[in-house]
Order: C-alpha cells, then structure tokens, then sequence
C-alpha cells in the first residue's frame, strides 16, 4: 500500500509547439509506432491529433524515435477495433515551451464518470443500463495572485486565443500526468478577509488524460 501527499506537485503549461509533423501510418502494438518524418527524441512530449478517436486531442510521450518512425510511450492500440487498423494518419505538435504554474493552490478534476443508457424491454421486468462514454472531463484550478509571473500572461494569452494547450502535473514522487484542453483564465481575485487572493483558471479537456508513472 502507498499513501501519497499532493504537496510538492509541479504544474506547467505548454506555450510554445513546433510545428506539425504529417502522420501517415501506425501500427497496432502494445505500444504503437508511427510514420512519421521527424527529429524527434525520447522524452519528447507530443500531441497528437489524428482519426484514432481514442487518441486524438491526446499528449503523449517520446519512448523511442528515428528518423522516419515515433514509438508513443503507453499508447496500446492493440484493439483493431478501438485503433482501425490504417487509420492513425494524422500529426504530431512537439512541445518545446512550458510555463511554470507557480503558486498552485488547489487544481480538481472533474467529469469523467461512466454514463449509462436506460433501456426498458417489453419482455423484461428490470431496466437494462448499456455503458454509453463517459462525461467530459474538466480541471479547475486555483492559483494564488500574482500578476506578475510568467504564468499569468500565458494563461490569459491561451483563453483570450480560445487555445488548445497541454498542462503537466508532476508529482512528488515522479508520476506524470499529462492533460489537454481549451485554457480558461479569470485575473479577477477572490478578496476573502484572512484568505490568499486567487485567480481561477481551467481546461475543458478534448481527451482523456495520459499518465506515466516515471
């Protein structure tokens, strides 16, 4: 069993992106390889947008990469049927900025629960639920104010543009966590008597968040 605290956690917004690299094949594998001409390199961080649905609007990380090939750490498209097999044509956005979110006081996700569909048969006394997706996803964010750093402008920047734009979660104990999502910025504080001033912001996200233990 292992009990962790948040204190510690580094966030980041991703400000800067090269530009696009055309996917034109993937691979169905426990961890997939795309054909891709490119100068990436392990480590790199990724979002792909492409006709995987499953992976699309998604950050992933570099594992391996030569000049012609990207191998996405963790992304099992194995299921020919959630990954069709010829379909991860698409593009790769490296990411090559990210902004400190300094002064961090709380950041919650929400969403993402199960949703269900009702059915009612003629034949059959109980109601029947078919899982149905999930519920979108959001994360809200509270940061103490200060207008002055780095972070503020950029947060601002990427909601005024309605952007696309990649956060990282670093946890104390090394675990990533990766998401992707419109950028939502309120510079207006809160002014509670006997309370830190805090501005909100937050991500709609477009795809499911991607974590890596290391």
């Amino acid at each position: 069993m292992a009990l962790s605290l948040p204190t510690g956690t580094l966030y980041a917004l991703a400000t800067v992106y090269a530009a696009a690299v055309p996917v034109t094949a993937g691979t169905n594998a426990t961890e997939t390889v795309l054909s891709a001409t490119n100068t990436l390199a392990a480590g790199d961080y990724v979002e792909y947008t492409g006709s995987w649905s499953r992976a699309t609007n998604r950050v992933f990380r570099v594992k391996a990469a030569t000049g012609t090939t990207v191998t996405l750490e963790g992304l099992d498209t194995t299921s020919t049927s959630l990954f069709p097999a010829g379909g991860a044509t698409g593009s790769l956005r490296k990411i090559t900025t990210w902004v400190p979110i300094a002064q961090m006081i709380s950041c919650e996700p929400s969403g993402g629960e199960p949703k269900y569909a009702t059915v009612n048969l003629l034949d059959v006394e109980n109601e029947i639920s078919l899982p149905d997706g999930y519920s979108a996803q959001t994360l809200a964010m509270s940061i103490a104010d200060d207008p002055n750093l780095p972070h503020h402008a950029a947060l601002k920047s990427a909601a005024e543009l309605r952007k696309i734009a990649a956060i990282k979660a670093e946890l104390p104990a090394g675990s990533k966590i990766l998401y992707n999502g419109y950028i939502s910025f309120d510079e207006s504080p809160s002014m509670t008597k006997g309370q830190v001033m805090a501005v909100k912001a937050g991500s709609a996200l477009q795809g499911r968040p991607v974590r890596y233990s290391a």
